[in-house]
């Protein structure tokens, strides 16, 4: 048996020290592929934000919770994303950013979720340095999607997503030219780009499954 299947509070002792530590966002970032560079805007035009790798036990191991958003949207229309978005005025820190993103598009409560870190931030062909907040979510959540945002919720199994062998490279054409993104495809859902990118850098911050 995986690792990872391992009961909640065994899984996030295992977790836990391959984050870094939420009283401190990290400064390392996810290494942006040369192809992709081009594509990123300059440091001072980045805007905080942030995303919850949300991992919920419904008792067949954990899973990470996954949307796709709807094609009404500006940006990223269609695509499978965490829950997530811009840091507000209001918002105190970028874990707070997370939790009510996450609140807002999935109708997560507070006592439903335990944030155990961060993993690399992760600047996007939009203009936002994302930061990603992993967190432990309770089985008694059920997910409501905001229709606004959320056309979908979805949850893939965490074995899947750290499994090299279901990673596929494929050719994207962006901004005028074909260029190399990483995807993973699951129960008819493509999950591309910057969701991939964050997938991957938590299974490199794991290091492999254990069996």
């Amino acid at each position: 048996m995986s690792d990872w299947r391992l009961p909640p509070q065994a899984l996030d002792g295992r977790i836990a020290p391959a984050l870094h530590p939420l009283d401190q966002p990290p400064s390392r970032r996810i290494d942006v592929p040369p192809d992709l560079r081009d594509l990123i805007p300059a440091d001072d035009l980045l805007r905080p934000a942030a995303v919850l790798i949300g991992l919920v036990d419904r008792g067949q191991g954990s899973a990470v919770i996954l949307t796709r958003r709807t094609e009404a949207l500006s940006q990223h229309p269609g695509q499978v994303a965490f829950p997530g978005g811009r840091r507000d005025e209001g918002d105190t820190t970028l874990v707070a950013t997370a939790l009510r993103e996450s609140a807002e598009e999935i109708s997560l409560l507070g006592e439903h979720v335990t944030p155990l870190g961060y993993i690399d931030p992760l600047p996007t062909f939009t203009g936002f340095l994302v930061f990603p907040v992993v967190a432990r979510v309770s089985a008694a959540h059920l997910s409501v999607a905001d229709p606004r945002e959320v056309a979908a919720v979805f949850e893939v199994p965490l074995d899947y997503l750290l499994d090299p062998d279901n990673v596929l490279i494929e050719s994207a054409l962006l901004q005028g030219r074909a260029r190399r993104t990483w995807r993973f495809d699951y129960a008819g859902q493509r999950i591309w780009g910057a969701t991939a990118a964050m997938l991957l850098n938590l299974r490199e911050r794991l290091g492999p499954s254990q069996s």
